[in-house]
């Protein structure tokens, strides 16, 4: 499989999508997120700001090369809606993703089948909202080395387009780059050949 280093995520939360099922209001809510510590605070916000709401499902996922994900029915009828959430976030092959969807009862059942239906609905008009965004998978590098080779390593920044992250300029120099990450072996090695210089991955 030919490795990818662009990613797909949204740039700001979407807020209260409104989808109505036989009476049933089903609210779509979308936050880009880094962290899995972050999905606790956002959806107990949802709760708070929806007292009346008899569920709060949502699906999340993370991390790019190794991805993992979590889905939570919230007490609905097993994988009737969690699952089609996420479904949704592979749908628009997203990651670093929560999709949460509100649900203020309406008086009469769904079913299974409805429940799936309504979240999935729910949670593709969220992602249809919402502003999507590639971007690029990169890796950190350290570099120390002497003043003296300044000029060295700032034209191998310059020649490989390379982003600067960090620098700090002393006698003993650190410079932090960061590198995409299908370009990270061919860097690394050029990297290598100067000899006077350290190299550290973070």
């Amino acid at each position: 499989m030919e490795l990818s280093d662009t990613y797909k995520t949204i740039t700001t939360p979407v807020s209260g999508i409104l989808l109505k099922e036989k009476k049933s209001k089903f609210f779509g809510y979308a936050y880009g997120i880094s962290d899995e510590a972050e999905v606790k605070p956002l959806i107990e916000a949802l709760r708070k700001n929806y007292p009346s709401a008899n569920h709060v499902c949502y699906a999340w996922q993370l991390g790019v090369r190794d991805s993992h994900y979590r889905a939570n029915d919230d007490g609905e009828p097993n994988n009737s809606a969690g699952m089609p959430i996420y479904g949704q976030i592979q749908s628009f092959n997203l990651t670093n993703i929560l999709v949460a969807v509100v649900r203020i009862f309406g008086g009469t059942k769904l079913g299974v089948g409805g429940l799936i239906s309504a979240y999935r609905g729910s949670a593709q008009l969220a992602l249809e909202s919402a502003k999507i965004i590639t971007r690029v998978l990169k890796e950190e590098v350290i570099l120390s080395f002497e003043y003296a080779e300044m000029d060295t390593v700032m034209r191998f920044i310059k020649k490989n387009q390379l982003e600067l992250v960090s620098q700090q300029l002393e006698l003993t120099c650190e410079v932090t780059i960061a590198v995409r990450y299908t370009e990270l072996d061919k860097v690394l090695k050029e990297l290598e050949a100067l000899h006077k210089i350290k190299i550290k991955t973070v």
